[in-house]
């Protein structure tokens, strides 16, 4: 090969590894709560018709970490959680795109790879999600100073079921899923939730359901995972963005999440689109409404 070639292709290598992202491991050992992985359950990565990647069996956790530029961070930092029903992750436009987009505005992205919940790596798969979601804020606060971010201003975001994993932790984060001998604080500062699956019991999502709790599940699961009933005093400002036409995931998910958050005296705000349907991630296309602009407002005012 000519020295010339040699040398593109040495510099081409530079500039991609540059620019790859840090991808930390969720656990730092033993994953609690695991069986072992059965040959036949692989990750799996494909490039979808639209060109987004959707990831599925997910066995071992990881976060991708998007560092906000130096001089323009603000010390705030979000764990972005994408959708996929608890049966795939729509890990670009709901998840790496995200990232993308808080960096230009100063702030710190934690793209998730969570487990999705199966029997057949998790000795109970209704609480592997709360159990991921827990151990990625822990992560995250611990080593806020290696990151350049501040303990107080720590939010998770997530998309459709991913936004029901989110507002999980939002309202679960003192019931302890994971090892915390240090006592770290497992709750998040804010949470964005876009079109989010909430509820169990009213306008259910029965897919994300099944996935999560199985075919036929207890009341009282299926009261606990509906986030709107599980809103108390401390509970952490949201924001909510939702289309009034999405036949996925009913709208009033997010209206009955902002409704309990309002009772309880939590800061909270919520952007409906007209049009849009589901998964439409940063771009509703039939609106010329930013949500993201909306949602890095609200964030000022907050004081994140």
């Amino acid at each position: 090969m000519a020295k010339s070639s040699i040398l593109i292709m040495l510099l081409f290598m530079a500039i991609n590894y540059s620019n790859a992202q840090e991808v930390i491991p969720l656990y730092p050992g033993e994953i609690p709560g695991a069986k072992p992985t059965p040959a036949t359950y692989v990750e799996h990565t494909e490039v979808r018709n639209n060109g987004t990647l959707s990831i599925t069996k997910v066995s071992v956790p990881t976060m991708t970490v998007f560092v906000a530029p130096k001089e323009i961070s603000t010390g705030t930092a979000v764990i972005i959680c994408p959708g996929g029903g608890y049966g795939a992750l729509a890990f670009s436009h709901e998840g790496t795109d995200v990232a993308k987009r808080f960096n230009a505005i100063g702030v710190t992205a934690f793209v998730l790879k969570y487990r999705l919940p199966s029997d057949e790596i998790m000795v109970d798969k209704t609480y592997g999600p709360l159990q991921d979601a827990q151990q990625a804020i822990y992560l995250v606060r611990k080593k806020a100073k290696k990151y350049g971010i501040k303990a107080k201003k720590i939010g998770i975001m997530g998309f459709s079921a991913g936004g029901h994993f989110a507002s999980t932790l939002v309202t679960h984060y003192n019931d302890l899923k994971i090892s915390n001998p240090e006592k770290v604080s497992l709750r998040p500062n804010f949470a964005a939730l876009i079109y989010p699956v909430i509820s169990f019991e009213e306008s259910v999502h029965t897919g994300t359901m099944k996935n999560l709790l199985g075919q036929n599940p207890a009341d009282r699961l299926k009261h606990y995972f509906s986030a709107n009933e599980n809103v108390n005093k401390k509970t952490p400002p949201v924001f909510f963005v939702h289309a009034k036409d999405d036949q996925t995931v009913p709208y009033e998910n997010s209206v009955l999440m902002n409704e309990a958050l309002k009772k309880n005296k939590i800061d909270t705000d919520i952007y409906l689109y007209e049009k849009g349907g589901h998964g439409f991630g940063l771009i509703n296309k039939t609106s010329d409404a930013d949500w993201f602009n909306l949602l890095a407002n609200w964030l000022k005012k907050e004081k994140f």
